[in-house]
C-alpha cells in the first residue's frame, strides 16, 4: 500500500476507531456470539449469523486501519507556505467566485466539507502551484479554470 497521507487530527481519530473495535466492539460480538450458540440449532439461529457477519466486518475494519496506520504519513500544515502540498488550505478563483480547499489525503477527504483528495482532479493539479496560478481541470461538466488566490 502506498503512503497514506493524514492530518494529526485525523490520525487520532483512526487510532481510538482501532482502540474501540479491539477492545469493546470484538468484546461485545464475541459475547453475542457465545449467548446465541446457547440459543441451540445454529443453523437457523439469526442472531448467532448476525453476530458473526458483524464480527467480520470489525475484523475487517481492524486491518484496514492496521494497515493504513503502516503506511500513515502524518502531514502538518505548514505556516507561510509557498505553494499549495497535501495539508495546505488553498483559496481559489473560479467564475468569479472564491472556494477555500484544505488538501488532504484520500481516506480524509470530505468534499463537501471542502476536504478534497491530493489523488483527485483539483487536488492534483493544484499540488505544486504558487499564488498567481492558473490550472485547468477537467471535470463531468467540462474544463474549469482556477486561480490560486491565497495559500494558508
Amino acid at each position: 500500500m502506498p503512503a497514506q497521507y493524514v492530518s494529526p487530527e485525523f490520525l487520532a481519530k483512526l487510532q481510538a476507531e482501532l482502540k474501540d473495535l479491539k477492545t469493546v466492539k470484538r468484546r461485545e460480538l464475541a459475547n453475542r456470539i457465545e449467548i446465541a450458540k446457547s440459543l441451540g440449532d445454529l443453523s437457523e439461529n439469526a442472531e448467532y449469523h448476525e453476530a458473526k457477519d458483524a464480527l467480520g466486518f470489525v475484523e475487517g475494519r481492524i486491518l484496514e486501519i492496521e494497515d493504513l496506520l503502516k503506511n500513515a504519513v502524518i502531514v502538518e500544515p505548514e505556516a507561510g507556505a509557498s505553494n499549495v502540498r497535501v495539508g495546505t488550505t488553498v483559496t481559489v478563483s473560479t467564475n468569479g467566485k472564491e472556494k477555500e480547499f484544505t488538501i488532504v489525503g484520500s481516506n480524509e477527504a470530505e468534499p463537501l466539507s471542502g476536504k478534497i483528495s491530493n489523488e483527485s482532479p483539483i487536488g492534483q493539479s493544484l499540488l505544486g502551484t504558487k499564488v498567481g496560478d492558473e490550472v485547468e481541470v477537467q471535470t463531468p461538466s467540462g474544463v474549469t479554470v482556477y486561480e490560486v488566490v491565497r495559500i494558508g
